[in-house]
């Protein structure tokens, strides 16, 4: 029976960063994947799942030395974003070297981003990759949570992390509940090559039954798409000719960008909307999608997980000092606090925008479209959206 300190179930972007950066805090941590990540070169063509990576995200990856691993794979940073309201005057743009930023963030492939991590986490004395495992049952103890996988093999560890996904196998055998309401959208994913190039900007058009947002690539004329519209017609859209959808495309972005051409597959996926009712128990604490999942409105998923890692990195080194039991819920309750908090204000304003840009209601599009524009003209208000839109406002103190 192997022993540890920490044991992360899950080896995705959220998990490998907690174990990367609890590396010289002297605690012994195991990480178990289900899949070893291929190690296979970067095809030319970028991955369709990517995430846009927020500056409080890039200094995580930063202090956990992985940063450079990343740009040296591919990233592509963006310095402006522009939002708006089709057939209608509701609009706002920023620019970040307005406010003195070289850019506001960098759209990243999760695999570039999982591959960067899970090197790094090879080469680290405290971390042990297990790979595959699979859970098959937990016991919480007195002082140890005992897991067994599924090929036999036995663990025992002061702290379990539940960093397995929306469909936490943790979560559910810990018997916390889940709060989730369905968004009645799914979300198209595809890499489109535009006529007029993207200028490094993000750009994302509310349409009265959907929105569309257009992610920049490298290549200035490349870009990553997130459509998000009721189900049914997001699988009209994913079968039909790619002619007819090129043309769907840029006339629902109002051909901001020219033509479109479909230069990948197309994939769609359910949105869901989850909040655990607790995201820590005894010897348990959840993070990432297993603690919450918002809208992918702005992109913020992954980097709410992010600062989720940054939080417990932050108050275990602490329990670590201070010889605490890193595994009471008494302790995990201050990262519970301040993490569920940063979820609930995340989770409120997604759904907030999610209503008010739904549909076509004449008074609705009325106040958004004010509300657009007096946010683009106030002084004052940009400044402190643009430290949103980059995560300024919520990091942990030790990334400050």
């Amino acid at each position: 029976m192997q022993s540890f300190d920490v044991i992360i179930a899950g080896g995705g972007m959220v998990g490998l960063a907690l174990a990367c950066g609890l590396q010289g805090s002297g605690l012994r941590v195991a990480v178990l994947e289900q899949r070893q990540p291929e190690n296979s070169p970067l095809q030319a063509q970028p991955a369709l799942r990517v995430s846009a990576i927020n500056a409080a995200s890039e200094r995580l990856l930063q202090q956990i030395g992985v940063w450079d691993d990343i740009l040296n794979l591919r990233a592509s940073p963006y310095n402006a974003m522009e939002v708006w309201d089709r057939d209608s005057f509701g609009k706002i743009a920023f620019r970040g070297d307005e406010y003195g930023f070289s850019h506001l963030g960098h759209i990243i492939e999760n695999d570039v981003i999982q591959q960067a991590l899970w090197k790094k986490a090879q080469t680290l004395a405290d971390v042990t990759l297990i790979a595959p495992a699979a859970l098959k049952q937990v016991a919480w103890g007195e002082n140890d949570a005992f897991i067994t996988l599924e090929d036999g093999r036995m663990l025992t560890a002061r702290l379990v992390v539940g960093a397995d996904g929306a469909n936490s196998w943790l979560r559910q055998h810990a018997d916390i509940p889940l709060t989730f309401w369905d968004y009645r959208h799914s979300a198209l994913v595809a890499t489109i090559r535009t006529e007029e190039p993207h200028l490094a900007t993000a750009r994302q058009i509310f349409h009265g039954d959907g929105i569309l947002a257009f992610l920049p690539f490298n290549d200035p004329h490349l870009s990553s798409i997130v459509w998000s519209v009721a189900p049914e017609e997001a699988e009209r859209l994913k079968q039909l000719e790619p002619v007819a959808f090129n043309r769907a495309l840029a006339m629902t972005f109002d051909m901001r960008l020219g033509n479109c051409q479909l230069e990948s597959e197309r994939l769609t996926f359910p949105l869901t909307g989850r909040y655990a009712r607790s995201f820590a128990a005894h010897r348990l604490a959840l993070v990432g999608d297993a603690a919450h999942t918002v809208h992918p409105l702005a992109g913020q998923g992954v980097n709410l997980g992010f600062m989720d890692a940054a939080e417990l990195i932050s108050e275990l080194k602490r329990l670590q000092r201070q010889g605490k039991d890193l595994g009471q819920h008494l302790y995990l309750r201050r990262y519970e606090r301040r993490r569920k908090h940063g979820a609930a204000v995340m989770l409120a304003s997604m759904q907030g925008f999610r209503e008010l840009f739904a549909g076509n209601n004449p008074a609705k599009k009325l106040l958004r479209d004010v509300g657009l524009r007096l946010a683009d003209s106030l002084p004052g208000v940009k400044p402190k959206l643009v430290r949103q839109a980059m995560g300024l406002n919520d990091l942990p103190e030790w990334l400050l």
